[in-house]
């Protein structure tokens, strides 16, 4: 392949990308351009006293198989959680989900029983089995279904928590289609959640773990692919300005310290970011990737004295219905991936911010560490603060897919100039598999355009 490839950024999506292409062609000229002074992007371990915790994803979806592969290819060793279960906030402390598939309940004996949910509530769930179905085709909220179906208050206090969390969004603004178009199919081949959720169920207990992660931690997987890369390729602390038609090569990528000529540049940032860098040369292009909306988010690690493991459940931890607590979720990592460097100490990661409340991550270190040690204290019967903590804050960390996102992806596809690419989170599913999945598409995208092959298709992974 002849010409030289610019990926702007150092994520999982960008090495992937870049390790895909480099795969397939060594001495392809490419070359990586990261603003930051690591790569990594969200997969990134912080020390907290004398333990290294995970700061962003802590595992991987292994029924979504590219992220566990990609490890696998690269000779990581692998690990998957305890098998514990996991529980949710409600006003009576914190209960053991029911069975649920997608946080959908799949048993009817546990959802008429489960004290989450008062007798109304449970009773108006169960009406999703007799209920008409819905036969518009057309996108809708994610809360719309789950009302319908299920009623307010199972959507509110059992199913949002789950589901919304994934997104650090607000069930009432995503899109199904975007999201769990699982459900919408639900509802169309069984007439019920109910049904659909009770049949994915048995399906999901034959499949194994849900989640793997490497033996050394998620950042090991942006490790090698950048020790794969290899670091002459990667130019740490070089922002990608501006992309704009150029003189001798289609584009000029302006960096801080520079202008780097391209074949093809592949932006793998967030869509924000990429808006930034093209719309002035694309206005249009710029537009369609300004059309997706980010929220910030923030993790509240926490270790706690010797003698605390015990006070934590037998559980990978517990999610919280909106504006009921100062987290969001809890992991219990203690009990998820227990360690020997834990000794008896309770670990917990707090989830804070998501759409709506933001604000949260205003607050100073010290007033965040207390809000949720406090919470963790009266729930649990922990010491009123830990040992040691920290707080990570990831400002415009994560996009929401809202109502009509697969729309707001195709205007992006199409405003892209041929030998212009976009990969990441952004696009088409938020998990680090869901990114690496992406990736090998566009490495294969860009491969067919350096050849000529390219045709009219999706550029948008």
């Amino acid at each position: 392949m002849n010409g030289r490839v610019v990926v702007v950024g150092a994520g999982v999506a960008g090495l992937a990308t870049a390790y895909r292409l480099l795969r397939e062609d060594p001495g392809l000229d490419l070359t990586v351009l990261e603003a930051g002074e690591r790569v990594g992007g969200r997969l990134l371990a912080v020390e907290v006293g004398d333990l290294e915790l995970e700061a962003g994803p802590d595992a991987f979806v292994a029924r979504k198989p590219w992220a566990v592969e990609l490890c696998d290819e690269l000779g990581l060793e692998m690990i998957s959680p305890s098998p514990t279960g996991a529980m949710i906030w409600t006003e009576r402390g914190l209960r053991e989900l029911p069975p649920t598939a997608l946080g959908v309940p799949a048993d009817l004996d546990g959802i008429a029983r489960w004290q989450g949910l008062s007798r109304g509530g449970r009773l108006r769930a169960l009406r999703d089995l007799v209920a008409k179905g819905h036969p518009s085709d057309a996108d809708e909220s994610l809360g719309g279904l789950l009302r319908r179906r299920l009623g307010d208050e199972a959507t509110d206090l059992l199913v949002a928590p789950l589901l919304g969390g994934l997104f650090a969004g607000d069930v009432d603004k995503l899109g199904v289609a975007s999201t769990f178009p699982e459900l919408a199919n639900w509802e169309r081949t069984f007439g019920s959640l109910i049904r659909g959720a009770r049949a994915a169920l048995r399906r999901a207990t034959e499949a194994g773990p849900m989640f793997r992660k490497p033996a050394r931690g998620v950042a090991a997987l942006t490790d090698a692919l950048a020790e794969r890369v290899g670091a002459r390729r990667i130019l740490l602390g070089t922002a990608a300005v501006r992309v704009r038609p150029g003189g001798n090569a289609p584009f000029a990528v302006e960096t801080s310290s520079g202008t780097v000529p391209a074949e093809a540049v592949v932006h793998a940032t967030p869509s924000s970011a990429a808006a930034a860098s093209v719309g002035e040369a694309w206005p249009a292009l710029g537009t369609a990737l300004g059309a997706i909306r980010w929220v910030s988010t923030g993790l509240v690690l926490l270790v706690y004295p010797e003698g605390t493991a015990d006070a934590i459940p037998d559980a990978s931890g517990f999610v919280v219905p909106r504006e009921r607590a100062p987290m969001t979720a809890a992991t219990f990592l203690s009990r998820k991936w227990p360690h020997p460097r834990f000794g008896s100490r309770a670990v917990i990661r707090c989830f804070v911010g998501a759409d709506g409340s933001e604000d949260v991550l205003d607050a100073e270190d010290d007033e965040l560490v207390g809000a949720v040690s406090a919470h963790l204290a009266a729930l649990l019967g922990l010491p009123a603060r830990p040992a040691t903590s920290r707080v990570v804050r990831w400002p415009g960390a994560m996009p929401q897919y809202e109502v009509g996102h697969l729309e707001r992806v195709a205007a992006i596809s199409d405003a892209l100039p041929a030998g212009i690419f976009v990969a990441g989170n952004a696009y088409r599913g938020v998990g680090v598999a869901d990114t690496v999945r992406g990736a090998n598409d566009v490495a294969d995208r860009v491969r067919a355009h350096l050849l000529g092959e390219t045709e009219r298709t999706e550029h948008v992974r």
